[in-house]
């Protein structure tokens, strides 16, 4: 069953053309140790297809002149823009950040990956998640967080994905590990999943559902999916409620926020929660976490900067982050 309400708007899926496109792009490139590895062994026509493919909602396109049918546009081929984001975009982030790509809190002295860990735990802990439960990961990268969530809870995660190359890379990865009994990353639009109601006792999400066309329809599918009592828990990509579409400038931030991580249509965080009410759940806890007083913020591995460096480990993260980091990955 797929929620009606959402069904009508959504785009077609097509695994074969998905599967025929990732042959075609990333080869074996799945198999690569990591994301360097990986970068140079991609069809290149297949390649530029991409790239056409998700510029096109970019090029030549400023805010000020921006329309609302041209959002509608984009927001009208959300899957398409994701996928392509990530055909492009996975093996670059697997060299700069890891294997799991989202952002966390950090605190003082604490190594990059330990913290990511935390993060995950964290949010784990919070919905409650106990060995031999039935998790689903919402957009699942490469598996890094439904890894890291799986050996701390014991829990079974099935990963939802909309990319044949991150659910090889995620497949590969839980064998490498010895979790393929633990996990298994399944193809398909989280718009319109093809699990049962009351599939799964609890899900989360982290920093994937910004990719939804409407956060009230993803939303509404997860509610459907979870079984009754069950507990989602999200790291949702919002703006501020200090957004105004009128200030050219916030359009300008949107907009390249929008460009630079394959996000159709990003909301605000009042949007956010009306959707999360909207779709029939109860609120248990939000806040943006971005507020806690950390010692370090949590963008400083984007930064780039030298006085952030508090380890060995934090030269290599602070390095590829660098101009010269970033020129080598590019060229």
């Amino acid at each position: 069953m797929v929620a009606s309400s959402t069904a009508s708007n959504l785009e077609r899926e097509d695994h074969q053309r998905d599967a025929d496109f990732n042959k075609a792009m990333h080869g074996s490139s799945a198999q690569a140790r990591g994301g360097v590895a990986a970068m140079f062994r991609k069809g290149g026509s297949a390649k530029q297809a991409a790239v056409d493919e998700y510029f096109k909602h970019w090029d030549n396109k400023r805010a000020e002149d921006e329309t609302p049918e041209e959002r509608a546009a984009r927001t009208a081929e959300y899957a398409t823009l994701t996928r392509h984001y990530y055909n492009l975009a996975t093996d670059l982030y697997e060299y700069g950040w890891g294997q799991s790509f989202h952002f966390c809190r950090f605190s003082q002295c604490e190594p990059f990956y330990q913290a990511i860990a935390r993060h995950e735990h964290y949010l784990a802990h919070q919905i409650g998640i106990k060995e031999g439960m039935k998790v689903l990961d919402v957009g699942c990268g490469v598996g890094g967080p439904a890894r890291e969530i799986a050996k701390f809870t014991g829990a079974h995660i099935t990963g939802l994905n909309n990319n044949d190359y991150q659910i090889e890379r995620a497949t590969h990865y839980a064998f490498k590990e010895g979790l393929s009994d633990q996990l298994k990353f399944v193809k398909g639009d989280f718009m319109q999943m093809s699990f049962p109601d009351n599939s799964f006792d609890a899900v989360y999400a982290i920093e994937a559902t910004c990719h939804a066309p409407t956060l009230k329809g993803i939303y509404s599918e997860i509610f459907r999916v979870l079984k009754p009592g069950g507990v989602f828990g999200v790291y949702e990509w919002l703006m501020t409620d200090e957004y105004d579409n009128d200030n050219l400038r916030h359009r300008e931030i949107r907009l390249g926020i929008e460009q630079g991580d394959g996000i159709s249509n990003m909301c605000k965080v009042s949007e956010g929660l009306d959707a999360i009410k909207d779709s029939g759940f109860e609120m248990l806890h939000h806040e943006d976490l971005a507020m806690r007083p950390d010692a370090l913020p949590w963008y400083w591995p984007l930064a780039g900067e030298l006085r952030y460096i508090q380890s060995v480990g934090d030269i290599f993260t602070i390095v590829r982050m660098t101009t010269w980091g970033r020129t080598i990955a590019h060229g």
